[in-house]
């Protein structure tokens, strides 16, 4: 999802979802409310489903709009605004049978809605960093290259309430993107009424979730989720509603759902994680993301050189940053692909793509293959900047890598941390030497990750280009596409081109440790997909 970028990203296992059923023994003062007070370390970034893509933002779309199809626990998909779906013998038809279900101004939401929204998000004018999942639906590619009408693209109305999808090929995790925000519905005269502000504040917006978001002005620091009456589930929805409240202070925050103020808080650090080591509201959720580091090649040629970049990698001791530094459960990164995602015969993609040499510490030979670097590139020292968010894991992170690359002789590495909406900005720009980013799974399948990496990926910010790795990924989504062996070489091979040559530095697998009262029950939070669901969440008066 992310850039699902320097958020929290919420999963138990990566076969399940993780459902909080909340029960112990509550601290501090309890409200009332049918609101949950909710923190968050990141602001909302937009409600565009076509520009969507950090975490914030999807969690906010996913339960304040809907698609063909929802999470479900898992790994499944479950009926959203299609009741049913049938797909085609040969793989590539799939014919939706929408329910009659409402926007929040009473327009009836119909099959031109979905084809307009994934119009929309393909059209190049738009600029979607997500076009890319389109690519199996027929014509989008030629239509995000200015070589085919947009009218072309596989997708059709039958009359209001069915949807005919072609694709060029079977895609076995189709479903899964249909429950993606890029391809939501979206109301043609709407986004036409406000133009370039179109989902820039909860006013410029329409809704057709669960609930509806009110009060973010395109800037300020909290935003609510409210109950969507026009919801064709809301019968079921049994309660108020979300009050988001954006605090970077660790210790505020904490104090905040220790005092009553908040509900759900994430911890950060040792400190705090060992606090609520023994309390039943402590809830760690393990997802399928990974934080790495991304190298600049093309404003800064030093880092094109692969002797400097792997020299970076060696110099930072993982094991060391997740235990200090973090001190939260997330785990040293064993690869780019995050573990526990996808098996093949029993054994994890982790396992068989064997990437250790990608992500292993050894500060005597990154001394010698950065001398050997700067003799390559002729270089007697290196200044970089490292860009990350202001949030305070994001300055846990800059100042230690800070710390273990200046271990590295004539470099000098200075930190930027800037508010995440900023940072976000910066790295989709090419505006950086070195960012740390993150990456969270949007379906169970390793190409979620390794197609990211592709010369011309729309999320490749360090423009990294290797011509086998190229090949293998296209193999895997094209001629390889409906053989699952030759598929799962090809992507293990890749992810070994991508560590061999390491184009990116894995830094960890995050884990995301919250405290969440017990009067709060139903949450359903995913490793992969939409990050959390609150469809199915009751309050009590604990």
């Amino acid at each position: 999802m992310k850039l699902k970028s320097m958020l929290e990203v919420g999963a138990v296992g990566a076969a399940s979802a993780f459902l909080l059923v909340a029960c112990g023994n509550n601290s501090g003062k309890e409200s009332s409310s049918k609101l949950i007070q909710w923190q968050q370390s990141a602001n909302l970034t937009t409600l565009d489903a076509s520009k969507v893509t950090d975490n914030t933002a999807f969690g906010t779309l996913n339960n304040s709009n809907e698609g063909l199809l929802i999470s479900g626990e898992n790994n499944t998909v479950k009926p959203g605004v299609a009741e049913n779906y049938k797909v085609s013998k040969d793989g590539k038809t799939y014919t939706f049978n929408l329910r009659h279900s409402k926007w929040s101004n009473g327009k009836p939401v119909t099959a031109k809605d979905f084809v307009y929204g994934w119009q929309r998000t393909v059209n190049p004018k738009t600029a979607s960093q997500y076009s890319y999942l389109f690519d199996h639906v027929k014509n989008a590619t030629e239509i995000g290259k200015n070589k085919a009408p947009l009218s072309s693209l596989g997708v059709k109305a039958d009359g209001d309430y069915k949807l005919v999808v072609s694709l060029t090929k079977p895609q076995t995790y189709f479903k899964y993107l249909v429950a993606m925000a890029p391809f939501y519905p979206q109301d043609e005269a709407t986004v036409n009424k406000y133009g370039q502000s179109y989902g820039t504040n909860s006013n410029n917006m329409i809704y057709n979730g669960p609930f509806k978001v009110t009060g973010w002005t395109g800037t300020n620091d909290s935003w609510k989720l409210v109950k969507n009456n026009d919801y064709w589930n809301a019968k079921n929805i049994k309660f108020d509603g979300v009050k988001f409240n954006v605090q970077k202070d660790p210790n505020t925050a904490l104090n905040q759902y220790q005092t009553g103020g908040l509900d759900i808080d994430t911890l950060v650090g040792k400190q705090q994680v060992g606090e609520f080591k023994n309390s039943k509201e402590l809830h760690s959720a393990k997802g399928a993301t990974t934080f790495y580091i991304e190298m600049n090649e093309k404003t800064n040629p030093v880092f094109k050189n692969a002797n400097i970049r792997k020299a970076i990698s060696l110099a930072i001791d993982r094991k060391q940053f997740t235990q200090d530094v973090l001190g939260d459960g997330s785990t040293p990164a064993v690869g780019y692909v995050a573990p526990g995602m996808s098996k093949r015969n029993g054994k994890d993609f982790t396992d068989d793509a064997g990437t250790k040499d990608g992500v292993s510490y050894n500060l005597s030979e990154a001394k010698k293959l950065w001398a050997q670097g700067l003799k390559e590139t002729g270089k007697k020292s290196v200044n970089v900047s490292m860009l990350s968010d202001d949030t305070p894991n994001g300055k846990n992170t800059t100042e230690y890598l800070q710390t273990a690359l200046e271990k590295l002789p004539n470099l000098k590495v200075t930190a930027q941390n800037i508010p995440f909406k900023s940072r976000l900005s910066r790295s989709q720009n090419g505006q950086f030497d070195m960012v740390v980013s993150a990456w969270g799974a949007d379906f169970p399948d390793p190409i979620s990750f390794l197609s990211l990496f592709t010369s011309d990926g729309s999320y490749n910010n360090g423009k990294w280009s290797n011509k086998e790795y190229d090949t293998l990924v296209q193999d895997a989504e094209g001629k390889d596409a409906n053989n699952a062996s030759k598929r799962w070489d090809d992507l293990v091979k890749a992810e070994k081109v991508l560590m061999s040559d390491q184009g990116i530095i894995p830094i960890y697998h995050q884990v995301t440790p919250r405290v969440i009262k017990p009067r709060v029950q139903g949450i359903q939070f995913f490793p992969t997909g939409s990050p959390y669901n609150l469809r199915d969440v009751t309050l009590s008066n604990k």
